[in-house]
């Protein structure tokens, strides 16, 4: 049974977990270390003691995460990379102070019970979202980066057709790819266009609030499972009666969820959401994998009149060193819906190939136009591609 308490238990949090058949050897803690070794004019070494200097170094280094955890040498994720830092490892003591100033008493309550936390916090200059876990060696934690200024769809360099379609009063518009893609700040780009330029109620349900958005021409209600809300279904449900004009769900990813999503869309409300899935084909897949057998043709004809397009993305490295997104970009037309209520989903990638007029874009192509642009390498680009030799034929005699 998980062991619950208060602060005053936290000790016993930091006992590395036991392992099943022959314990697995664990290193006794390091001595407590205070982060961010900077040099000073004399040549001393400062080491600031606060979470805050730790996320204030990747921020201004521009690093996506955070990694701490007791037992290792904190981490930074650099442009998709692990970075070391070469710091002494993290002891419990120094872990528990970092929690303090990171959370709640309740919240540390929360995860000694529950042993996983997800949460987000402010500082002045960056937002974090916060996932906390217990492993072997003890606990541990992932800070991701949100920039508190929203990028703009233009700042991002995403295809305008994305626009289009958030200017439609009711649809489904979904966002997918792997974890770390961009997914969240793309989405967050669409709202502060809809945010901007139209004069609609935005309401958001999210676990947990990652980017901020002040109300502009609409007005936007961002909720939050666990705080403003206690279940996401409830939120989910009460939204309906809550007179919005565009509803964000963090994530699809039961049948639940997917049928109050597609009864929003169809009466009368722009619904935007996330999958975890890596094309836009895949993800028209994925949704019809939520139901039964014996529901399929249901939901087939639902979803081929409420979804508005598909972007699913990936970042990929620069020749400058930096990530730039690539997209697989599917719009509903006429002739798509008829191949979803068919199930003929193989055809759709076919269409894709030859309706950039309709604002779509395969990933290949996406790939293709990066490489020709000389903004990445020929060799990134097809360990990337969901079809390489595809790609690989595309790209000869061109670079």
């Amino acid at each position: 049974m998980p062991r619950s308490g208060t602060v005053a238990d936290l000790p016993f949090l930091f006992t590395p977990s036991p392992s099943r058949g022959t314990p697995t050897p664990v290193p006794p803690p390091a001595p407590k270390v205070s982060l961010i070794p900077s040099a000073e004019p004399n040549g001393s070494v400062s080491l600031p003691t606060s979470l805050e200097a730790i996320i204030r170094h990747a921020h201004d280094h521009r690093y996506s995460d955070v990694h701490l955890g007791v037992g290792e040498e904190p981490r930074f994720r650099d442009r998709g990379e692990m970075l070391r830092t070469g710091w002494p490892a993290t002891d419990a003591a120094c872990f528990r102070d970092w929690l303090k100033q990171l959370l709640s008493p309740g919240e540390i309550d929360a995860f000694l019970r529950e042993k996983d936390f997800d949460g987000a916090q402010n500082f002045p200059f960056v937002r974090v979202r916060i996932n906390l876990m217990e492993a072997l060696r003890g606990p541990a934690m992932v800070l991701r980066l949100i920039p508190n200024t929203v990028a703009s769809i233009e700042d991002l360099n995403l295809p305008s057709v994305l626009k289009a379609l958030a200017e439609r009063p009711k649809g489904l518009l979904l966002v997918t790819g792997p974890t770390g893609s961009g997914k969240s700040t793309t989405l967050a780009a669409v709202i502060d266009y809809i945010n901007r330029s139209m004069k609609r109620h935005i309401l958001t349900i999210e676990d947990p609030v990652e980017f901020v958005h002040a109300s502009q021409l609409s007005l936007v209600h961002q909720r939050e499972v666990g705080y403003h809300t206690k279940e996401f279904s409830t939120a989910l449900r009460a939204a309906l009666r809550e007179d919005p004009d565009v509803i964000l769900i963090g994530e699809i990813r039961d049948k639940e969820t997917l049928a109050t999503a597609l009864e929003a869309s169809q009466t009368g409300h722009l619904v935007l959401g996330t999958m975890h899935t890596n094309s836009a084909v895949r993800t028209v897949e994925r949704i019809l994998g939520l139901v039964p057998p014996q529901e399929q043709e249901v939901v087939r004809r639902s979803v081929s009149e409420s979804l508005l397009g598909v972007i699913s993305q990936g970042l990929i490295r620069t020749t400058e060193g930096g990530r730039v997104a690539f997209h697989d970009l599917f719009v509903n037309t006429d002739a798509c819906r008829d191949y979803i209520v068919r199930g003929e989903l193989e055809e759709i990638e076919e269409i894709m190939n030859r309706s950039s007029f309709d604002g779509m874009i395969t990933m290949n192509q996406s790939l293709a136009r990066l490489v020709e642009d000389g903004k990445v390498q020929a060799s990134e680009a097809l360990a990337l591609s969901p079809r390489a030799n595809e790609l690989s034929q595309t790209l000869r005699g061109r670079v």
